[in-house]
């Protein structure tokens, strides 16, 4: 099924991961540009970082939109990220299952979550980087 020109494939002999907010594989046409977004954290414009995880994630995703729209991306085009969590815990993945839900869908990219002892900056709980394709136009 091909959908913003990627194709989506959740082999059957798989368990299904769209209700934990991923796909198995994503294929990307031949001949588009790739974007390619760093490693987006929890902070605000100001640098500033909140103490509370699910302000982090709610802040990294909303970064991230910011940086594909800066290249002329939709979330649709999204072909794969990375998510990194520090102290990874269940009540913090079922809180980024459902913003990718709410971002994605059952079209999520192909995702590997990381658990992590700490990232880049002091205070930093989170951080997401992504793949993405250019449409055409």
């Amino acid at each position: 099924m091909l959908t913003q020109n990627l194709e989506f494939i959740n082999p059957a002999d798989l368990y299904d991961p769209v209700p934990n907010g991923y796909t198995h594989i994503v294929i990307t046409p031949a001949h588009k540009v790739t974007v390619y977004i760093a490693g987006q954290g929890g902070e605000d414009v100001n640098g500033t970082l909140s103490n509370d995880f699910f302000e982090q994630l709610k802040q990294a995703f909303k970064n991230l939109k910011i940086a594909l729209a800066s290249a002329s991306v939709s979330p649709s085009q999204v072909a794969k990220i990375n998510t990194f969590i520090v102290d990874h815990n269940a009540s913090e993945l079922a809180a980024l299952t459902a913003v990718i839900l709410d971002i994605w869908g059952d079209k999520a990219p192909a995702q590997t979550l990381i658990p992590v002892p700490r990232l880049a900056l002091d205070g930093m709980l989170f951080e997401v980087e992504a793949i993405a394709v250019i449409p055409d136009n």
